[in-house]
């Protein structure tokens, strides 16, 4: 691991690299790029950074001042995805002042370690270590348009069941079943070599994988599962893993996407987020006495998420898409509760892991159209609101659900809180509940106000143009 800038410079002598490219993460999530010479990075790169105009990133423009990125040399990583050798590196963002440069406060990064900072002050704890699961979709076409004539997407991918009579000498018949894909092997399972090439790739990157395999979705839906990490770290990865998943993909001749819900009529895409907390090394998860193993403040660790999971679901999953997802029927959760092995619940306690170490419990309702920073940051809000006010999910009627909640009489449903159903109540809830994320200026209040105009105007956008499915219930009335 790169520590210095001369050790820097001495790697790109001794490896050919003759670039030096530096990765920046957007308001979305997205990560964005600058390249220098190799030959340029010195002291003064680390000293005054890389300018920049944070306002076309979609941040709020900070007066009188100019923004800079200063990379983290810890992170460096050849790109194997670029013709010129390059050295690649993420980094923060700092707003420079008179005296000295102070971080700046939009910056997803700088809002993920300011959680942890603000934990760390708390007392609670001083290490959140989470596990999130990717999955995916692989395709071998996608095309889509939206205008004033002609509103249409189109996905393919020769696995799926409606190409079963594609009739073109080519079709060799292993298509998977609807909802029929999860764990199926070859030749069913036609992505299995490209998963493992993703996987060596991530090892290569410094991302430690669980493993691969493919998921219920028939048509391509895959998953990914990595170690459990630091939060931040796991932060910088999961952009790590969206990169190499779809870079792979492309020199595989196809594409890959972590849309919510890319086929309507099969499990979408989630990102469950595994979660325990650590002090002086010690887990605080677990407790033989409690219910499936969980301490008292892993509870109210509970009862924090469970309480704040509507305002939650504007942040972990804000896309209007990722609410197409979260409906009965798909593996995904609808209500708000918790429960062991039960995948119908929002907060799963996985019975397998029973070690103190790993004692632990998974949020099911999060998507990877979250920015991970922001996401992951507003999970250990919620769970620390929890501990300081002792909200106790069983107490407060949140569980726990250990039976299936899809199969609920519509009286019993009525006594149970549900998830959002579109991403205009979860909007509305973030802005009605959003002191937990303000606390100790972890989440800056000018913030919060660009992410609900910027996802309202995406909604609104999306509610006024007609969908196909329309003209079919309505062009003839």
């Amino acid at each position: 691991m790169l520590k210095t800038v001369e050790q820097v410079q001495q790697f790109c002598k001794e490896n050919g690299i003759r670039m030096i490219d530096f990765k920046m993460i957007d308001l979305d999530g997205r990560w964005r790029h600058i390249t220098i010479p190799a030959e340029r990075f010195n002291e003064d790169t680390m000293k005054y950074g890389i300018g920049f105009d944070g306002s076309n990133y979609g941040y709020a423009p900070v007066e009188k001042s100019d923004m800079v990125f200063i990379p983290n040399i810890e992170s460096a990583q050849i790109d194997p995805y670029v013709d010129i050798p390059t050295l690649s590196m993420v980094g923060d963002v700092c707003v420079i002042g008179e005296k000295e440069n102070t971080p700046f406060d939009q910056y997803p990064r700088n809002v993920a370690m300011a959680a942890i900072e603000y934990m760390k002050s708390t007392g609670i704890a001083d290490e959140m270590i989470i596990g999130p699961e990717f999955e995916f979709h692989i395709f071998d076409h996608v095309s889509y348009e939206s205008k004033p004539q002609h509103v249409a997407y189109h996905v393919d991918t020769r696995q799926a069941e409606w190409n079963t009579g594609v009739d073109d000498g080519h079709n060799n018949g292993y298509q998977v079943p609807l909802k029929a894909g999860y764990h199926c092997a070859a030749p069913r399972d036609i992505t299995y070599n490209l998963r493992s090439r993703m996987c060596m790739a991530l090892d290569e990157w410094g991302v430690a994988v669980k493993y691969h395999h493919h998921e219920v979705g028939g048509p391509g839906q895959v998953e990914i599962e990595v170690e459990l990490g630091d939060l931040v770290d796991l932060a910088d990865k999961t952009m790590i893993i969206k990169y190499v998943v779809k870079n792979e993909a492309v020199k595989d001749g196809r594409t890959a996407t972590f849309m919510p819900k890319p086929i309507p009529a099969e499990a979408g895409n989630g990102m469950h987020v595994h979660m325990l907390l650590k002090k002086d090394g010690k887990p605080l998860f677990y407790d033989a006495e409690g219910y499936s193993g969980l301490s008292q403040l892993a509870h109210w660790f509970m009862g924090g998420l469970l309480k704040h999971c509507p305002s939650l679901c504007a942040i972990t999953n804000p896309s209007t898409n990722s609410f197409k997802r979260l409906v009965p029927g798909f593996e995904a959760p609808v209500t708000i509760g918790y429960a062991t092995s039960n995948r119908s619940a929002v907060i799963r306690i996985p019975a397998y892991a029973k070690a103190p170490e790993v004692k632990r419990f998974e949020l099911r309702n999060p998507d990877a159209t979250c920015n991970p920073y922001y996401a992951y940051a507003a999970i250990l809000m919620a769970g620390l609101d929890g501990i300081k006010n002792k909200i106790d999910p069983s107490a407060s009627g949140w569980g726990p659900f250990d039976y299936n909640l899809y199969k609920l009489s519509d009286e019993e449903k009525k006594k149970i809180q549900g998830l959002p159903r579109n991403l205009t109540e979860a909007l509305d809830a973030l802005e009605a509940d959003h002191e937990y994320l303000t606390a100790g200026g972890v989440f800056p209040e000018r913030l919060i106000q660009i992410w609900l105009e910027k996802r309202r105007a995406e909604n609104d956008r999306i509610n006024s143009i007609p969908h196909p499915a329309e003209f079919g219930l309505y062009y003839d009335l």
